[in-house]
């Protein structure tokens, strides 16, 4: 999941020419090369994501996952390059369609979002304006991407009303946001993420607002409209349950990092770094009825607090001295599939490390 230069860097040079040589077929459709993200305070610079690295096809779902403050959302922000004021991309590229996103204008940036790259947001009513009807933002985000005229912009929002299971929708279409409920108004959400038909579609806590009926609809129609339209999807939620069903490769994010990636079935039947183990046991559904629910001790590390070494140290059941004083390398271990952040967790002896 990570870039061709982190599996170079430090392996013999037979290894390196035989990943190069695969490089040069391989075309990922988003390629992030170690991101990194700040946050410009008076008393300094607070690295909020530090030197992640991730890439994703055509179609392919994928997960980040992590607590809250891990450095999800910001990762989905950045690579739309909407990072707000005082933060700013400090480091490494967002390689879309062969164009470093993190380099473009404002205004070359405005045809890339909404159009190639669409978001969802946690709550629905921040994404739609109250005072216009849903038709009229349908058309209005077609029309700002797309040279069409006002019927036809209508008849495709009319078509994605359909496909998002809107049940009248001639009718919802002269309807305002409070009109429905928060269930049918995700849904209009996602319909207008659909409607560019873009490449991808990054959906943060996209059912946090939901019960629980309506987040499994909701997840359920997000992942067959992505498979039936080839639509990636960058899910970002702190729920492993909902990433193992709708997912097929994840990444777990902590304090800024990506502590373990590779594919979902793999991560979440076993799981390798601590962390990962932590969430995997807090699951309700992976205990015996009746039994207590299990928790990481202590807290997620605030950007001003971060520990040095491993930053889970503090936290980590198997913390050992080397833990707390260096960093551990982002190792192979199973082939090029599964990559884990953690000292305590042995190298594939075929794979070098990064």
């Amino acid at each position: 999941m990570c870039s061709i230069q982190n599996y170079i860097k430090g392996n013999p040079p037979g290894y390196r020419i035989l990943i190069l040589k695969l490089a040069v077929f391989m075309s990922h459709l988003l390629e992030i090369n170690d991101l990194e993200v700040k946050f410009g305070l008076r008393s300094g610079d607070l690295t909020a994501i530090n030197g992640i690295s991730f890439n994703q096809d055509k179609g392919e779902r994928m997960g980040l996952v992590g607590e809250s403050g891990a450095g999800k959302s910001v990762t989905g922000f950045a690579i739309i390059n909407l990072i707000s004021k005082p933060g700013f991309i400090s480091g490494g590229r967002v390689m879309f369609n062969g164009r470093d996103l993190a380099a473009l204008s404002e205004e070359a940036m405005r045809e890339i979002r909404g159009n190639h790259i669409s978001m969802i947001f946690q709550d629905p009513m921040m994404t739609l304006n109250p005072v216009l009807t849903i038709g009229t933002q349908m058309v209005e985000t077609l029309q700002a991407h797309r040279s069409i005229t006002r019927s036809k912009a209508e008849a495709i929002a009319l078509e994605k009303l359909k496909k998002v299971q809107i049940p009248s929708p001639e009718k919802r279409l002269a309807q305002y946001p409070h009109e429905f409920s928060g269930g049918m108004r995700q849904r209009i959400v996602i319909a207008i993420a659909l409607i560019t038909d873009p490449e991808i579609i990054i959906a943060d806590e996209p059912t946090t607002a939901l019960d629980v009926t309506i987040q499994a609809e909701i997840m359920d129609l997000l992942q067959q409209l992505c498979e039936s339209e080839e639509t990636g999807l960058i899910l970002i939620t702190h729920d492993l349950g909902v990433v193992s069903q709708v997912t097929e490769k994840i990444a777990v994010m902590y304090a800024g990092k990506i502590v373990e990636s590779g594919p979902t079935e793999r991560v979440v039947n076993d799981p390798k770094h601590p962390y990962t183990q932590g969430l995997i046991k807090a699951l309700p559904g992976s205990l015996q009825p009746g039994a207590r629910l299990n928790q990481i001790p202590g807290m997620m590390p605030t950007l001003t607090d971060i520990p040095p070494g491993c930053a889970f140290n503090p936290r980590c059941p198997l913390c050992e001295a080397i833990c707390r004083s260096q960093e551990p390398p982002f190792i192979p271990v199973d082939h090029l599939t599964r990559m884990v952040a953690c000292h305590m967790v042995k190298p594939d002896p075929s794979m070098g490390t990064r």
